[in-house]
């Protein structure tokens, strides 16, 4: 089966790091709710200003800069798989993505 699908695989590779970035991106977004949530909840006794400083080095920096590192570092491992499987893992995790933002209400 996965040898089936290794010439779509193999068509992706060039795009792995603009692949790889959108599933990061996505998944940023699909948690970034969840992930503020529990931030506020952390800092719902600090002070204002103190809790917008934080939102926006989690928010500005935070999410740039685990986009920026783990970019590279996602692109890498998919392309170090067989064609197929690392085809099969793209989209399995798109899909994966897309159900849970479906799910919570997200889309």
């Amino acid at each position: 089966m996965l040898d089936l699908l290794a010439p779509i695989g193999r068509y992706l590779n060039p795009y792995m790091l603009e692949i790889s970035t959108a599933l990061i991106a996505c998944s940023l977004v699909v948690f970034g709710g969840e992930i503020n949530r529990i931030l506020r909840q952390a800092m719902r006794s600090q002070h204002f200003l103190i809790r917008t400083v934080v939102f926006i080095l989690v928010n500005a920096f935070g999410y740039g800069l685990i986009i920026v590192k783990a970019t590279p570092y996602l692109s890498r491992t998919l392309n170090g798989l067989n064609s197929g499987m690392m085809f099969v893992i793209v989209l399995t995790s798109f899909i994966a993505i897309g159900l849970w933002a479906q799910r919570n209400r997200q889309i």
